[in-house]
């Protein structure tokens, strides 16, 4: 028998440029004593940033000694097999109290050659925002590297690039190699790939507190950015209550969203996968082998991969994304 049970993990803080206070008044996250906060890392196999158990038998062991330890057993044995003793994604909520730089992250192929790292394909989903808030993700024409340049160069690169509004519920899908940016007031959940690799292309010109300007990796990005321009940068889906919605689904991860106003029954036993509910809504409680397991807005589970059944009560209701790796 595992001694896994559904693990939660101290949160990671991290103040930004562009950073807010969403993270305590609206998650209820104290992030003190720092002046802001722009990312929690929920649940992170980063190198830099590993997570550590909060709460149970485990408190206090870490992501990657778990894994190491456990193995196909938290993971899911095609996924350890796969990723071995690295944790394949990384969970965060990011406020965004002004823009963050405009940015693309390397694909597999090229963060292997450049960083021996994960590329980074990320997904987002949008908690809450302020009125007319937007983001960029994409073009918005055809480009190729000469004319994305010229705009660069002369300061007009927004000219070429694709504007969304973004409202609660909103979900945005970033394959590696997508240019792109979070908007002022803009709450997000994001599930990604487990690289902290990011080229800054463009940086709005501002400087930190001590008047310099944040480095920009403009050669780096060129082999990096997809210039191609999609017909639809935003997911579609048709939100509906107690049931499970599909997101989005691709190489590296399956993101689904439960909106329940009542409780019901998982049964995971047909994944070969780990599974990490996000709480961006509400309020629940999992039970799995008689043991309770409380999660609230601003919180995240992870379900080893031996936790493959669960119960799930609320009286709140509650919306969860639900992740994996199918």
């Amino acid at each position: 028998m595992s001694a896994l049970y559904p693990l939660k993990f101290k949160t990671i803080y991290k103040d930004k440029i562009w950073g807010g206070n969403k993270i305590n008044t609206y998650l209820g996250k104290d992030f003190s004593p720092l002046p802001n906060c722009g990312e929690t890392w929920e649940i992170s196999g980063v190198k830099s940033d590993v997570s550590v158990v909060e709460g149970g038998a485990l408190q206090g062991e870490s992501l990657a000694d778990l894994l190491e330890k456990y193995q196909d057993q938290l993971v899911g044995k095609k996924v350890y097999d796969r990723f071995g003793n690295i944790f394949p994604l990384l969970v965060k909520f990011i406020d965004a109290n002004d823009w963050l730089s405009i940015q693309v992250h390397p694909d597999d192929e090229l963060a292997k050659k450049r960083h021996n790292s994960f590329g980074k394909t990320e997904m987002w989903y949008i908690i809450e925002s302020d009125p007319g808030s937007t983001l960029i993700t994409g073009f918005n024409q055809q480009v190729d590297e000469k004319l994305y340049l010229e705009k660069l160069n002369a300061g007009h690169l927004e000219d070429i690039l694709n504007k969304e509004e973004a409202n609660a519920g909103d979900v945005f899908f970033l394959p590696a190699g997508r240019v792109h940016t979070i908007g002022k007031g803009l709450l997000l959940a994001e599930v990604q790939q487990t690289s902290d690799i990011t080229y800054r292309i463009y940086d709005f010109d501002r400087v930190d507190d001590k008047g310099n300007k944040r480095e920009l990796h403009t050669e780096e990005a060129l082999a990096a950015i997809d210039y191609k321009q999609y017909p639809d940068y935003k997911t579609r889906y048709t939100p509906a209550e107690n049931e499970d919605i599909h997101l989005v689904s691709c190489p590296y991860f399956t993101t689904n969203v439960m909106d329940f106003t009542e409780g019901t029954n998982k049964d995971y036993s047909n994944l070969d996968s780990f599974v990490i509910h996000v709480c961006v809504a509400g309020a629940y409680t999992i039970t799995h082998q008689s043991e309770t397991y409380e999660v609230k807005m601003g919180e995240c589970i992870l379900l080893p991969n031996t936790v493959n059944q669960i119960e799930i009560k609320t009286t709140t209701g509650f919306k969860i994304l639900e992740s994996y790796i199918a």
